[in-house]
């Protein structure tokens, strides 16, 4: 039961337990029909929100025949709330203010009685009566709308902001897009270009294997900015998985490409999210350019395996073997892989070695019936 029924329930326990002490103060249990008309008006509050209109004719006889009233008025508040029929509700006080004000039997009535200052009074206040209960449902409904359009609004107000916000973040994309692909995209060719004639025009081989490294390094980055470039000019658009994408079986040749003396010992798992894959490939290409970047001669070792519902990768370096040079870094590469590793609901950790090297952790859950083992 949702809070909105349950304050409902409390609700009518409320008006019904008033219009039980209304019976009681104001009706004979003695006089069976007065008593009878008062107790079916009070039961019928059960029904004012799902039958409101029927609620008020089954407490109309007890405002005739009775003092008793409480059941009438409630029973019109709750028709004026929910009701936008004017003329109905205009109609509905005035049977109730002629019910209250003619006096039981009808039959008794003397038109002289009717005529006099007095009556014109009663008459009067058994109308400001009915009226007050109307004018309240009415003011009810009023505001109950006016919530519900604010909050529209409200709605509405957010759409428009975050279609706004949107448009600028495309509008941001599609310029880095542009940046990239006409500054650093061109560079890095150069850089291809110049790696590529300096292997041709040298004949000392350890120059040779830099050149061609450089080279390689160089397509490489062109390959991996034209991914980035359009994912970033897709933006807005439906989005579309990009192919190539890494995997486990490349890590293989990630490994030997790294520039490094690495090792690599996997149980190559066949069957596992893509996603997964993907963050695995990643988190050892990030660690293997640090090992380069900031460990000189160290060598590696790359440790994939699934245990326990979960793959576990270790990337760990020994101590390196001369300074590192002075490479620009912004220190994003491990916090984008903690980042990736939440989203997938798993962890990294990393931290220096008793032996002076350097080991990354990463561990991502896997579903059940992903990660068997190849036969």
């Amino acid at each position: 039961m949702s809070p909105r029924d349950r304050r409902g329930l409390a609700a009518d326990a409320v008006l019904i337990g008033a219009s039980l002490a209304d019976l009681w103060a104001n009706v004979d249990t003695e006089e069976r029909l007065a008593f009878t008309c008062a107790l079916l008006a009070t039961a019928s509050l059960a029904l004012r929100r799902r039958l409101p209109l029927a609620t008020l004719a089954l407490t109309l006889p007890a405002a005739a025949v009775t003092d008793a009233v409480f059941a009438t008025l409630a029973a019109l508040y709750t028709l004026s709330s929910l009701s936008r029929r004017r003329a109905l509700l205009a109609g509905c006080a005035m049977a109730f203010a002629v019910c209250d004000f003619l006096p039981w039997p009808w039959t008794d009535v003397d038109s002289g009685d009717l005529s006099d200052t007095y009556s014109l009074i009663h008459f009067t206040y058994t109308m400001a009566t009915a009226v007050a209960p109307v004018f309240l449902g009415q003011l009810v409904q009023a505001r109950r709308e006016l919530s519900l359009r604010l909050a529209e609004i409200s709605e509405a107000r957010e759409h428009e902001r975050l279609l706004t916000a949107q448009s600028v973040l495309a509008k941001e994309r599609a310029q880095l897009a542009r940046e990239m692909h006409d500054v650093v995209s061109h560079q890095v060719s150069l850089i291809a270009v110049q790696a590529g004639a300096l292997q041709v025009a040298t004949r000392d081989a350890g120059t040779k294997e830099a050149a061609a490294t450089i080279r390689r390094l160089s397509v490489q980055t062109l390959e991996e900015l034209r991914h980035m470039v359009s994912v970033l000019r897709a933006s807005g658009s439906r989005p579309t998985e990009l192919t190539p994408q890494p995997s486990l079986a490349d890590l293989q040749q990630l490994v030997d490409g790294s520039g490094i003396e690495a090792e690599l010992e996997t149980d190559l798992l066949q069957d596992l999210p893509p996603t997964v894959q993907r963050a695995v490939y990643r988190t050892v290409q990030e660690a293997l350019t640090n090992v380069r970047k900031h460990a000189p001669g160290a060598t590696a070792t790359v440790r994939v395996s699934h245990r326990k519902g979960a793959v576990h990768t270790t990337i760990t370096n020994t101590a390196p073997l001369r300074p590192a040079l002075p490479l620009p870094s912004a220190h994003h590469g491990l916090a984008g892989l903690r980042q990736r590793a939440a989203l997938l609901g798993g962890t990294v950790a990393c931290g220096p070695t008793a032996e002076g090297g350097y080991e990354v952790r990463l561990e991502l859950p896997v579903e059940h019936g992903h990660g068997s083992r190849p036969a």
